[in-house]
């Protein structure tokens, strides 16, 4: 007999909420790596601009690794799934037209 089952249902809601937090995690990163790169670009605070990278790399790096340990393989591949999501529309909204 086949029938609907709430576990499903569960599952999904939680992929849905992994890909959605990475995709928030992601749009934060990328949105930061603009303004570092406009910082670089103008040559303002050269070394406040690459504190800023070293800041968003640990912050991107302790993230994972907090999904990683703390909730496993499936949510840290979802999330990672999420940023990557989030890496392709930044580069289609930041692409000149």
């Amino acid at each position: 007999m086949i029938g609907f089952d709430f576990t499903d249902a569960w599952l999904v809601l939680h992929a849905g909420v992994w890909f959605s937090g990475g995709a928030l995690i992601g749009t934060l990163h990328f949105l930061t790596l603009r303004w570092n790169v406009s910082m670089l670009a103008l040559g303002r605070a050269p070394l406040l601009a690459v504190a800023l990278q070293l800041g968003r790399f640990a912050l991107l790096a302790g993230v994972l690794a907090a999904i990683a340990v703390g909730f496993g393989a499936l949510p840290l591949l979802l999330a990672a799934a999420g940023i990557l999501a989030a890496r392709m529309g930044a580069v289609r909204w930041g692409a000149p037209t």
